[in-house]
């Protein structure tokens, strides 16, 4: 599996002057991401790369990580992700991985954390139906009941329920890749890429 880290820069579009179709996308930075550890079935278990990426002021990262960049050679960075390959050996500690992997794909996928939506009711938050407003009805928004009878006797867990709703992991599969710049090191893709603008994100070559 291919995968870097980025950056969701926010929204453009592309004009096709051969056809006239007007395309929206989401423009994501991508990399440059270096390799900071190249990681073994003999060594660790299993064969995973692992990058880093993002600027970060040396004081703010720790003492062991300052010494794991130091290590590999690298600048310390504000985001250190790891992924699984089937080839470890087409990979040095220190190499840089840029979008240009990215050109022969058609597809990715995009691993992102969704916007933060706070406090949520059943209604917003699991698309509850709304009670009737009228003859003093007192119930329009609320959930309902949510036990049983005395068998079991309690909740069950996973019962939909007011709560936080947003700022979660979600992985956004197929998006059209539709170019990439690699001076720049950007990447538009067409569809919902999840997150907020400047937030970050990973994207990689589709499992499906």
């Amino acid at each position: 599996m291919k995968a870097l880290i980025g950056k969701k820069l926010g929204m453009t579009q592309l004009f096709d002057q051969t056809s006239g179709v007007l395309t929206p996308v989401t423009v994501v930075q991508v990399g440059p991401c270096p390799v900071t550890q190249v990681k073994t079935k003999a060594t660790d278990g299993y064969d995973a790369v692992q990058i880093a990426y993002g600027d970060i002021r040396t004081t703010r990262v720790t003492l062991p990580m300052r010494g794991h960049y130091a290590k590999a050679g690298v600048v310390p960075r504000r985001l250190t992700r790891e992924f699984r390959c089937d080839d470890p050996s087409q990979y040095t500690v220190g190499q840089e991985l840029t979008v240009e992997m990215f050109e022969e794909f058609k597809k990715v996928d995009v691993i992102g954390t969704s916007k933060g939506k706070g406090f949520a009711g059943t209604v917003k938050r699991h698309h509850f139906t709304t009670g009737p407003k009228t003859h003093g009805c007192r119930n329009y928004r609320a959930p309902g009941s949510i036990g049983s009878n005395s068998t079991p006797n309690r909740v069950f867990k996973g019962q939909r329920m007011p709560g936080h709703m947003g700022d979660v992991q979600v992985t956004t599969r197929n998006l059209r890749v539709a170019a990439v710049d690699k001076e720049n090191h950007l990447i538009m893709l067409k569809g919902a890429v999840p997150g907020g603008r400047n937030g970050f994100v990973v994207v990689r070559s589709p499992k499906k």
